[in-house]
């Protein structure tokens, strides 16, 4: 039976594809204050602000494609059970052919209902508009965990975090939430690796791979000896 690989995924997965993220620019988000556009506040006080932001976003996503480090964990399911959990809101997990992937912040081609968060819908292209109504009639906001907000899918990670024979983080600080508290739940013993070219303070039982993701994947191809 394969091992199982949980792999958690943070912004320096996407950036290889010219995502961009705030924390790059001093807590800017493409030259805009990010409780200005990632927050309940934000979307009260301009919501047509909001949708413009993740609309240029969105577009930006369907002009990005998967990086070579996407696709390794793409063909790691030949060889391992692959469950990824991110923190990145675009698809290119599943673009890339990753079968198991886990949303933390939402999904940028999704929209939700205001009215009921349970009524969520793909969007056909990249705008998202205001005068955009869910079934019941109330406004579309992107299906976007915002800062303030509960996530949702938090439980579910924790749970799929316990069951790891394998834990591999990659582009995330390990000082992050959640991501940094997932590793509280793994069993002990079990291997963590992660990569990052600017990793923070470790603990001493995780192998540390100082590299971009893609470089990354490919130095742990060879430690696992899979060629």
């Amino acid at each position: 039976m394969k091992k199982k690989l949980v792999v958690i995924t943070g912004a320096g997965m996407s950036q290889e594809s010219g995502i961009k993220t705030f924390r790059d620019n001093n807590g800017l988000w493409e030259d805009h204050d990010v409780m200005e556009v990632a927050s309940p506040q934000g979307w009260n006080a301009n919501p047509k602000l909001v949708l413009e932001f993740y609309n240029q976003r969105r577009k930006q996503l369907y002009e990005s494609s998967p990086n070579k480090g996407h696709k390794i964990l793409a063909e790691l399911e030949k060889h391992f059970q692959v469950e990824i959990i991110t923190q990145n809101v675009d698809d290119l997990h599943e673009q890339a052919g990753s079968t198991k992937v886990l949303h933390l912040h939402g999904e940028l081609k999704k929209a939700r209902s205001t009215k009921n968060p349970e009524l969520v819908y793909t969007l056909k292209n990249w705008q998202l508009n205001w005068g955009d109504k869910c079934d019941l009639g109330s406004q579309l906001r992107p299906h976007i965990v915002w800062f303030g907000e509960e996530v949702p899918a938090l439980f579910d990670a924790m749970k799929i975090t316990e069951t790891a024979d394998i834990l591999l983080i990659i582009g995330t600080s390990l000082s992050v939430y959640p991501a940094a508290g997932l590793i509280n739940y793994i069993q002990p013993s079990i291997p963590i690796y992660y990569i990052d070219p600017n990793p923070v303070i470790v603990p001493s039982n995780v192998t540390v791979i100082e590299a971009k993701s893609s470089i990354g994947l490919e130095q742990l191809l060879h430690l696992f000896e899979i060629k």
